[in-house]
């Protein structure tokens, strides 16, 4: 744990008008993995109808080819990202992703100290519809995450009757892959991420804000391990920490260097 007197440095994420080309991580015949940056969809959504920044539209004019939405990741939420380039490899990826065989490893800035020992977050959570307006039954869903802490910092902000403010840096392994499912875990574990305008702590967030001017939800896909769908070989995608993570990080002092791939849980 680090306590120390905080010098204030800001910084403000560059979200432009325009879409910003993609990085590339990985592009073969049958699959092409990018960076997605925070605070676009993937592919059209209720939420948001006539919003025309859609990462795959984008995608496809940058690389030419047509492409399949095989998994995704929430609007304000940056990292690996794939889509598949053929059929047959949607029914491969997707047949992975249904029994929830690829090792995806997130990592987060959360409220309150977490400790290095690796815990369990399985809760039920209740199935979240993309329309707002659309009526289902209530249904609860099978969820697990697991999660550690790699680092911890106690900052001189008040936030309500503390006269300080306690966060972690925290490596996250979900095995399902539930709507908002890291963010509705730790936010029941009484750890919410950083930035969370949905399922986190407003005091918190607004706080961050004032001090770092962050505008974004503390939460990057770094690794997502998969089998390739034409060799069947174990693909292993990285994505660093984009550089407004890793700003705020550091002036958190928070480390802000890429953890190495080391699962939770092994299967």
């Amino acid at each position: 744990m680090i306590k120390y007197s905080l010098i204030f440095r800001s910084f403000r994420p560059n979200f432009p008008d325009l879409m910003p080309m993609f990085e590339i991580l990985y592009h073969d015949d049958a699959l092409v993995a990018i960076t997605k940056p925070a605070g676009y969809f993937v592919h059209r959504s209720m939420l948001d109808p006539r919003n025309k920044q859609i990462i795959l539209q984008k995608l496809r004019q940058q690389i030419g080819q047509y492409l399949y939405p095989v998994h995704r990741l929430d609007r304000p939420t940056s990292g690996v990202l794939i889509f598949a380039l053929n059929e047959d490899s949607v029914r491969h990826i997707a047949h992975q992703f249904t029994h929830n065989t690829p090792t995806k490893i997130y990592h987060a800035v959360v409220r309150g100290f977490v400790g290095s020992e690796i815990k369990k977050m399985d809760a039920p959570l209740k199935h979240e519809l993309e329309d707002p307006d659309a009526e289902e039954p209530i249904v609860y869903q099978e969820s697990l995450t697991y999660c550690r802490g790699l680092a911890q910092c106690e900052l001189p902000l008040p936030v309500g009757r503390y006269e300080t403010s306690r966060y972690s840096l925290v490596e996250l392994q979900p095995i399902t892959g539930r709507t908002h499912q890291l963010r509705r875990h730790l936010n029941y574990a009484a750890h919410p991420i950083v930035g969370d305008s949905k399922h986190g702590d407003l005091r918190h967030n607004k706080s961050i804000q004032t001090h770092f001017h962050n505008e974004r939800l503390m939460l990057h896909a770094s690794y997502l391990t998969l089998n390739h769908p034409e060799t069947n070989q174990l693909l292993t995608l990285h994505s660093p920490f984009p550089e407004e993570f890793r700003t705020l990080l550091t002036a958190m002092n928070l480390p802000s260097d890429n953890p190495p791939l080391i699962p939770l849980h092994s299967r």
